[in-house]
């Protein structure tokens, strides 16, 4: 009987912390989701006038906002491609060749992933106006795809930890070359590494504030125009798009590991 009621004690404390973790971590989100459905129109809009729509319909009549979230998506998909490729490349040369200075280039790889982003930010603002290029959408690529790369490079090598190279030697003692070897056979074999890297750098690349900051110009992402709305109260119209976020994120997850599960259990 003790040992039971143990057991019961033990799961209700479980409970009791898991559900104590998830209103920590979904509280504030939820905050967002319910604003953007609050009719108040006074500042700071916190407090609740009732329930409407309304947001969501003249969220496209604020046309800054809709601009700068598309600029955001045009950066992030850009740099996540550029930095994709890049730390591939980079992540297989590592781990394939030997040369002089490889120690040295790996311990250098973890600096922008490190060292506080301020830093990276006045770092690349520094190197931007030193060779003249004008503060822009291209200032910004640059600079996400400087701190992206690092991501990609890990996670492509956490893959290739357990990569046997004797499969590309079997490929090419058939006959294939080495470009067909690398997409027929390397490049399969490290997708699941290239993808996840991809997903983060993505993530960085659309959620990056401080960097950006340093170096945007007159060109403005959606977090950067978002800070300039928490000095008055985050607006409804901003509460509405950050929701609309959210659904398309979530549905994506669904999505994803519904595709997961469907291929587990063919298998």
């Amino acid at each position: 009987m003790k040992k039971k009621k143990r057991e019961k004690r033990k799961k209700r404390l479980g409970i009791l912390f898991c559900t104590l973790v998830y209103l920590f971590l979904f509280l504030p989100i939820s905050v967002i989701v319910v604003n953007s459905f609050n009719a108040t129109t006074s500042k700071p809009y916190m407090s609740w006038k009732g329930f409407t729509f309304e947001w969501y319909i003249k969220l496209w009549e604020n046309h800054s906002l809709v601009e700068a979230f598309g600029v955001t998506m045009v950066i992030a998909v850009v740099s996540t491609l550029l930095a994709t490729v890049i730390g591939t490349l980079g992540a297989v040369g590592m781990y394939r060749y030997r040369f002089k200075g490889k120690a040295l280039i790996d311990g250098l790889l973890y600096i922008p992933v490190v060292i506080p982003e301020i830093v990276l930010g006045i770092s690349l603002l520094t190197i931007f106006a030193k060779v003249h290029i004008p503060r822009g959408m291209l200032t910004l690529i640059l600079a996400h795809v400087t701190f992206c790369i690092p991501f990609v490079i890990f996670n492509v090598r956490a893959r290739l930890a357990g990569y046997d190279s004797s499969i590309e030697e079997a490929s090419m003692d058939l006959g294939a070359n080495r470009l067909v070897t690398f997409f027929e056979i390397t490049l399969p074999v490290l997708a699941p590494g290239i993808l996840g890297g991809a997903l983060l750098a993505f993530t960085l690349s659309i959620d990056d504030v401080i960097i950006s900051y340093f170096v945007y110009g007159q060109t403005k992402t959606y977090p950067l125009k978002v800070m300039e709305s928490v000095k008055s109260g985050v607006a409804p119209d901003v509460n509405a798009l950050s929701t609309l976020i959210l659904v398309g994120t979530i549905l994506f997850v669904v999505l994803t590991q519904g595709n997961l599960f469907h291929k587990k259990s063919r298998q």
